[in-house]
Parts: C-alpha cells; structure tokens; sequence
C-alpha cells in the first residue's frame, strides 16, 4: 500500500508526540516512535537543553575541527528524527504554550519526579482535562506509587537495587554495573511498549491514560530467570561471572591466540561439539550426558573444555563449531564490532550530514520491518532548532505572535 505520493507510508505517521523528557530512558523511547514516522517535538529548555548535550567528550566535530559543546556522543545516540522546540516552562507563557501543544498531542512523555508537573499545570490530570485521548507516559526512578516514589531515579541506583549488580561480575568478585545503563535503556523500550499498546486503544476507543513506567519495576523484571529462580525455590542468585547459571559448557574460554565464547544450549549442540573435537566418548559419559547432569558436574566439563580449546587458534575453532551448529564467537571490542562486516552488510549504522559536511554516524534500529520500515529523516537537532517550524505547523501560529513570545522569553528560536 502507498499514499498518494506513491510512498509507502510510514508505521506512525500521523501521530504527534510531545517530548519533555531528557536524559536518556525517555528519549530512548521516543527516539524509537520518531524512526517509525511519528512528529516528536522535544521541549528543552533555551540555552542549556537536555543535560545529555554536555556529557562528553567526546563531541561532534566541527569543519573546523573544534568540539561542537552541545553536540556529545551520548545525545547523538537517542535524539535523531526529532524537531527541538526550546520553551521554558517556568514562565506562564511557556506553560500556556505546552499546554496548547498538549491539546494537539496524541502521546506525552515525561521524566521529571513525582508530581513535579503539577506546579505547572503540565500533570496527567491537567493535560486530560484538555485533551481526554492523551497517552501521558511518566518515566520515573521508583513509580508514581510506592515507598520510593518521592526519591530521584538514576540508572546505576535501579541496577544496585534491582538486584542486577548481585548477578553481574566474577563469582567471589564484587558487584558491578553493567557497561551501558541497562535500566535505563530497559525502561525505554518498555515505555514505547506501552505506549504502542495505549495507542491502540486509544484509536479503538478515544480514551487516553496515564503510564506508570519506573526504572526499578523495569530492572526487576529484567532478572528474568534469576528473577524466577528465587520465587521458585528460594534460591538467590549470585556472581557466576560469564557462566550461565543452568546451562553448561555456556561460558568464556581461552585459546592459543584469544579468547572466545562457547555457548551449548542443549544436548544436541553438546554432542555436535564432542564430535568436532574428536571426543565422541564425553556426549556418552552420564556425568555431561544431559543438560542437568552437565550442571550438576560444571566444573569437570568446564575444565575438560577448556583443556580442549587451549591448544586452538581462535578464529580457526569458531569456523568449526558455527560449521557443525555450536553457538561461538569473539569477544570483541566496540572497534571490532563496528568494523565487522556485518555492519555493513545489515546497514547497522546510518550516516546523516549535515549542510556544513559534519557527519553524524548512529546506531540504526534494529528491526527490519518489510513493509513499514524505520527511516531517518532528521539528525539530532541542536536546542530550539526548529521553534518557529513546529509553532507554525501545530499552532499555526503567525510571525507577531511568535515574535511576541520570544520577547517575552517564553520561547527561543536558535
């Protein structure tokens, strides 16, 4: 199906979404709704914006090879296909301003505390009033509800008390976060979960709701397994390093040249990899015969193994266990991995540049839709790069009354 245009129509367009979210959970998502075609408008404050432009270096370089302050590898990384809008939403006339642009909306998003909207006019409550088919997602550190609730959230506090750093690290080790914010990244995609689903009932029945998306229930529910091995049975996990906690050989292992990953996920995989080996004999031994008889006996099936790849060349091992259906691979730097070429042959990383030639590299989405499928329209905007643009085209609002709000410092154009 195309539109008149004869271009198939992207999955969201038409939806309208109003971003005051920063940092990195909220933009996660709404980065997500924008590469399927959905109008997000990202409400920053002037001058400074979103506190994620300053955290760097590194920064974008300009022609001149200067840093562009505003411009850090962490903002790139989740604000493409947005339009900037700069308000500030400490003077009535910015409230009024985002209140109207509400009114317009189909979803919101925001990160702020705990009722910390609500002195603006800008909660749930206020923005239903105006517009009762709002989709109002609320990111948050501990949930609207609960004992934490009035406490600030920040990825490393919701892996420590999610119970993420108790598993991550080596066994005897001490607790470690993982080495991008896991809870924040997880709450992103849950938030856009959610929304999708809030969207769809809001087109089937023109009613709106609120979201409640926290980055602590999000971490809780990432323990997944571990999660439910302690519900099941009391058992509390701890630090196994790269072992996995049921399935064995499922770890890291060292040959001649490196290091490589040895993942065996059932009996069939095992006996694939006895074969290969030469050592027919173990897939028969009923102490490794089995998944949980491998479990039960880990530490002689792991040294048997690592015996086994000590002698090989990395590379040359992989080829021959990925040849007969065994899981394996490198453990690769960021550098590997970007100039692996899978990179290019799944168009893994697209390319803006800019009018003055700067290129701005991102992380495509992952999902390879046929019919619908993400695209990238905007590069990450600079703080207010588009207030007049976005005014005009929700609002229609016209030369003096945009001059007017400026005057009075509510909005900036950059």
């Amino acid at each position: 199906m195309t539109n008149s245009n004869g271009v198939s129509p992207r999955a969201l367009e038409g939806v309208k979404v109003l971003d005051l979210s920063r940092v990195l959970a909220g933009p996660w998502a709404t980065q997500m709704l924008a590469d399927f075609g959905a109008d997000v408008i990202k409400v920053e404050l002037p001058g400074k914006g979103d506190d994620t432009r300053g955290w760097g270096p590194p920064f974008l370089k300009l022609p001149d090879g200067s840093d562009d302050p505003q411009e850090s590898a962490y903002y790139l990384c989740c604000n493409r296909n947005k339009r900037s809008i700069a308000i500030d939403m400490t003077k009535p006339e910015g409230q009024a301003l985002i209140r109207k642009l509400a009114a317009e909306a189909d979803i919101v998003v925001e990160n702020f505390k705990v009722g910390g909207l609500k002195k603006y006019g800008l909660d749930y409550e206020s923005l239903k009033a105006i517009n009762p088919r709002l989709i109002y997602c609320s990111i948050t550190g501990f949930g609207q509800t609960g004992p934490y609730a009035d406490r600030p959230g920040y990825d490393f506090v919701a892996q420590g008390m999610g119970g993420f750093m108790s598993i991550t690290g080596e066994e005897g080790g001490g607790p470690l976060r993982a080495g991008v914010a896991m809870a924040d990244l997880s709450t992103g995609n849950m938030a856009t979960i959610s929304i999708l689903m809030a969207l769809r009932h809001a087109e089937r029945t023109g009613e709106g709701q609120q979201i409640d998306v926290s980055l602590l229930d999000t971490q809780i529910a990432m323990l997944a397994n571990q999660g439910s091995t302690y519900l099941v049975d009391g058992t509390v996990p701890g630090r196994l390093g790269n072992r996995h906690p049921t399935v064995v050989p499922y770890t890291t292992f060292p040959c001649a040249d490196g290091v490589l990953i040895i993942a065996i996920g059932n009996d069939g995989q095992f006996r694939a990899f006895c074969n290969e080996m030469g050592r027919p004999e173990l897939a028969e031994d009923p102490r490794f015969k089995l998944s949980r008889d491998r479990l039960i006996n880990r530490e002689e099936i792991e040294q048997i193994v690592r015996d086994i790849a000590s002698t090989e060349l990395r590379d040359a091992l992989i080829e021959r266990l990925v040849a007969v259906g065994v899981p394996a691979g490198p453990v690769n730097s960021i550098k590997d991995i970007f100039t692996d070429p899978f990179i290019e042959a799944r168009q893994t990383v697209h390319r803006f540049v800019r009018d003055d030639g700067v290129e701005i590299p991102t992380v495509a989405f992952p999902g390879k839709l046929s019919a619908t499928p993400a695209d990238y329209r905007y590069q990450p905007p600079k703080v207010g790069e588009q207030t007049r643009e976005v005014l005009g085209d929700w609002l229609a609002l016209g030369g003096d009354e945009l001059a007017a709000l400026e005057e009075c410092g509510a909005v900036r154009q950059r």
